[in-house]
């Protein structure tokens, strides 16, 4: 692995498994320490041990959506690292399945506040507390729902569409001293996509051209590419991460 995040510090939403502890992963293979969070703390004592230890990694429990959690992990990565110049809004949750005629609308409201008003807090926290004078990088996990109708889970692909048009907005206000960005997958292997692939994973695999689900990793090194120096002038765009999903289905 190369070293192009050496002396850069990064905030990873919802790391202690999954999509995000890959993310954090990479980024430490890189040269990067990492800050990331999550609900349970011995989740995130083991992801940091994974990560090499508190000389890489930080973890903090909270709320993703709890504004007073978000200061606290920014100022901690600035005490511990020294800079707080990358941000990943991994954090999402999607508690139902079902048709959205049959949606509880206080439900819906959750998945908003979770998916998408909490990510644009922790740009307003992050822009202020340091990428305002320091510049900075900022990418968001949306997903393939978020671009074409995935049946069941409606409400998820809504806020996901609309967080992809967030990083447009913030690409735009933010420039030219933070670019903002977002990755969109299809399915992913994770204990949170489980219900979307488990006992019939070959059957879905066969609608990918690619002929697999998507890994963790997958995501991992397109999120790392945008938030690198080798994607410098992209911001704005959603890089869709889907082993060939979409192409193969018009979208």
């Amino acid at each position: 692995m190369s070293e192009r995040f050496a002396g850069q510090t990064a905030i990873i939403t919802g790391a202690s498994r999954g999509i995000g502890l890959a993310i954090a992963e990479r980024l430490v293979a890189e040269g990067a320490k990492v800050v990331i969070t999550g609900r349970e703390a011995a989740a995130l004592a083991e992801a940091v041990a994974r990560l090499g230890g508190p000389e890489h990694a930080l973890g903090v429990a909270g709320h993703a959506a709890d504004t007073a959690h978000q200061d606290e992990v920014i100022a901690k990565a600035v005490d511990a690292f020294g800079s707080a110049g990358l941000l990943v809004n991994n954090t999402g949750i999607n508690p139902v399945y079902g048709p959205l005629t049959e949606l509880d609308p206080d439900v819906a409201r959750n998945v908003v506040e979770v998916n998408v008003l909490a990510a644009l807090s922790w740009v307003q926290k992050i822009y202020k507390a340091w990428m305002s004078g320091h510049g900075g990088a900022v990418v968001g996990v949306a997903s393939l729902s978020g671009i074409r109708p995935e049946p069941g889970i409606g409400m998820y692909g809504a806020s996901k569409a609309m967080l992809m048009h967030l990083t447009k907005e913030l690409a735009v206000e933010l420039s030219p001293r933070v670019r903002v960005n977002a990755v969109a997958p299809a399915v992913v292997k994770t204990r949170f996509a489980a219900a979307l692939y488990e006992g019939r994973e070959d059957a879905v695999a066969a609608e990918y051209p690619l002929g697999r689900l998507g890994s963790p990793d997958d995501v991992a090194g397109a999120v790392a590419f945008l938030l690198s120096a080798d994607a410098a002038w992209i911001t704005g765009r959603t890089l869709v991460v889907d082993g060939g999903l979409a192409a193969a289905g018009g979208a």
